[in-house]
Formats: structure tokens, sequence, C-alpha cells
């Protein structure tokens, strides 16, 4: 999965907040993390991904193999039972819990376009590959 390997940087964000809002995100962390710019970066073995997401204000890790069910505690504090799917270059996220929400980062190249979907609110974060 060389396609996915690497450190991401975010350039550009649309409907994060409304997005955190309808994942249940209070105002006060909403607008510190609509004001990050965090990169992730990934590591893919076999069917084992690891995904660091770095931020000044918070740091997170997501372990998980393709084709599994298992448990995640998102950085905003939700716990959820996702399952990881892989379509071609196109990874998805399906989280299970007080309030479902797909996350699909899809590689191509040097972008990532990494869309949120929760209720029927839409996000959609734009990253670029470091070089």
């Amino acid at each position: 999965m060389a396609f996915a390997e690497g450190k991401w940087h975010l350039v550009d964000s649309d409907n994060f907040d409304a997005y955190m809002q309808a994942v249940g995100v209070g105002l006060v962390t909403r607008k510190m993390a609509g004001a990050l710019k965090p990169s992730q970066e990934v590591k893919v073995e076999g069917d084992k991904w690891e995904i660091k997401t770095s931020s000044t204000f918070k740091s997170s890790e997501l372990k998980f193999t393709v084709g599994t069910t298992f448990d995640e505690n998102t950085p905003d504090g939700r716990k959820c039972k996702t399952t990881a799917s892989l379509d071609g270059q196109k990874l998805t996220l399906e989280q299970k819990g007080d309030v479902d929400s797909t996350i699909v980062r899809d590689y191509n190249g040097s972008d990532m376009l990494m869309t949120l979907t929760a209720k029927d609110v839409t996000c959609t974060r734009k990253y670029k590959k470091e070089e």
C-alpha cells in the first residue's frame, strides 16, 4: 500500500465544524480543533494499518487490520465499533456508536481527500503528501 504510506499535511478543510457538531463535539473543542492543521503519518504492512495524527493540540494513533471490526476511541472522545475496508486506493472506516460516521480516505498520488460523513453532514479535508 505504498500509495498511502508517508506523511500527509492538511491543506484545506470544508464544513469540519458542522461535522464535529453532528457527532456531538462541544463548542470549545470544535473551535480549537477547527483552527489546527494536523498531519497524518501512515504506515502499512500487509492488511495492517497505522495512522498517527499529530497537531499542536492533540495527537492520536489508530491501528487496525483491513476487513475487521475493532474498538476505536476517537480523538474527540467517542467510543465506536469501527470496520475498515479498502477498495483500490480508497480506505473506508465505518464507525458505529452513539452517532454513526463514515470516514473515507481517497489516496491519489500526492493528494489525499478525506471525506467525513455523519447524519446529513459531509466534510472534506484535503491533504498533500510530504515530498
